[in-house]
C-alpha cells in the first residue's frame, strides 16, 4: 500500500471539505440571517466536500498499481472521518457555534 499517498490525499481532501463547508456556509447561507435558507443552498453547501472526498479517492485509484479499491475507500473513509473531527473541533477551539445547514424557523408566540 502506498500510506503516504492515501494519508496526504485524505488530509488534503478533509482540509479542502471543511474549508469549502464553511465556505458555502457563510456565502450561501448567511445572507439569510434569522430566516429560513433555501434548499438549495443547503445542498450545494454539501456537494463540495463530498465532491472533494470523491475526487481524492479517485486519485488515489488512479495513482496505485495494485489494490486499487481497497486503497480508495480506505482514502474516502479516512477522508470522511477527517471532515468530520474537523467540522466538529472548529467549533469548539474557536469557541465560535458551527454551521447550521437547515435552521429552524423562529418560534412564533400564539
Amino acid at each position: 500500500m502506498r500510506w503516504k499517498l492515501l494519508i496526504a490525499a485524505s488530509l488534503l481532501a478533509a482540509a479542502a471539505s471543511a474549508a469549502t463547508l464553511y465556505a458555502a456556509w457563510y456565502f450561501l447561507l448567511t445572507p439569510w440571517g434569522g430566516r429560513a435558507a433555501p434548499l438549495w443552498a443547503a445542498a450545494a453547501s454539501l456537494l463540495a466536500p463530498v465532491g472533494a472526498i470523491v475526487y481524492a479517492a479517485v486519485f488515489v485509484y488512479r495513482h496505485t498499481p495494485r489494490r486499487r479499491q481497497l486503497q480508495a475507500a480506505a482514502t474516502a473513509l479516512l477522508a470522511s472521518l477527517l471532515t468530520l473531527a474537523a467540522l466538529s473541533l472548529v467549533p469548539l477551539l474557536t469557541g465560535s457555534p458551527g454551521p447550521e445547514l437547515l435552521p429552524s424557523p423562529p418560534a412564533r408566540n400564539i
